[in-house]
């Protein structure tokens, strides 16, 4: 008979092995898949990569989806459902409505995935691929996704509108934001540097250009050009997040707060004499710092409240629920 040292060990062979096969299992695994959805990977990435080389600003806003998924009631993706006469979902609360895009994207890997595993893999999951996938073909860092995550079967428009920092947001507003979301002040700062990639609407840093005093002045002026100060102006007009590589991964993004060139006020909070300036500069001065830190703030916000087990559902469609 096994000594019960033996059988401990034996016990906890078994549930690592049940861990890392995922089927049943509560918690997340970079393995979840492997053995039901094997093609899961190289499916997803093919369509990003594609729809990137189409446009290379769909890679930042196909990661900003994940990002405004996880922050409300946690990464299941409920962001992705659409309203219904009878069902009120996020798509049009404010920090979404005429801002997220790449939903297409996401219904035509979607269609795919369910092409080669029908029934096995999340929305939610997906959203999560997607996001690290986007960030490494914009030439940014790679790391092995935790999957496992369900579906929710519920949205709600009013956490999507309380839960997401908007762009006016100062630094304790930011902080306490994350917080919220059991995130750190380093997580906060290294999340805020996907800001690398993207563009935002001249209605959400127009106060920012015409108003504020802790700007570089070429930079406003530069920025002014196309987004005139009338509201309702223009409103709809882009600059990239990062004047200087808004489609490019990198960590151009902090040299450019350092000198006063944030596009957001809520950008440049992080830059502005207070505690995570400190951050800033270690970032500005090595991309690899910044990398590391970005991968591991990705991973932790991909923990936000997932719903597992038996908890929500695998959608068919990432619109609806089934």
């Amino acid at each position: 008979m096994a000594s019960p040292s033996s059988f401990s060990k034996a016990i906890l062979t078994l549930a690592c092995l049940l861990l890392l096969v995922g089927g049943t299992s509560a918690q997340l695994s970079i393995y979840y898949y492997y053995e039901t959805c094997p093609l899961l990977c190289p499916t997803v990435k093919s369509i990003v990569q594609a729809e990137i080389a189409k446009e290379a600003r769909m890679g930042a806003s196909l990661l900003r989806l994940f990002f405004h998924d996880c922050f409300v009631n946690g990464c299941d993706g409920s962001n992705l459902l659409d309203d219904t006469p009878t069902f009120t979902g996020e798509k049009n609360a404010a920090p979404n409505v005429n801002s997220l895009r790449g939903f297409d994207v996401v219904d035509k890997i979607k269609s795919a995935v369910e092409g080669v595993c029908p029934g096995v893999v999340s929305c939610a999951d997906l959203l999560a691929i997607i996001a690290r996938d986007a960030v490494e073909i914009l030439g940014g860092p790679g790391w092995d996704v935790k999957l496992g995550r369900r579906d929710a079967r519920t949205a709600s428009q009013a956490a999507a509108n309380n839960s997401i920092p908007p762009p006016t947001s100062n630094l304790n507003a930011l902080i306490s934001s994350f917080q919220n979301h059991g995130l750190s002040q380093k997580d906060l700062v290294a999340l805020y540097g996907a800001h690398t990639v993207g563009q935002a609407r001249c209605t959400n840093f127009r106060a920012r250009i015409y108003n504020e005093n802790n700007i570089d002045s070429s930079f406003a002026v530069t920025t002014k050009s196309n987004c005139p100060s009338v509201t309702g102006v223009g409103d709809n007009n882009l600059a990239g997040l990062d004047f200087q590589s808004a489609t490019s991964f990198d960590n151009t993004y902090f040299v450019n707060l350092m000198k006063k060139r944030g596009l957001l006020h809520s950008d440049q909070q992080l830059f502005n004499g207070g505690s995570t300036d400190s951050l800033i500069r270690a970032y500005a001065q090595s991309q690899g710092t910044f990398f590391q830190d970005f991968v591991a703030a990705m991973i932790n916000m991909g923990d936000i409240k997932p719903l597992t087990g038996s908890n929500g559902e695998i959608r068919r469609n990432c619109r609806r629920i089934n």
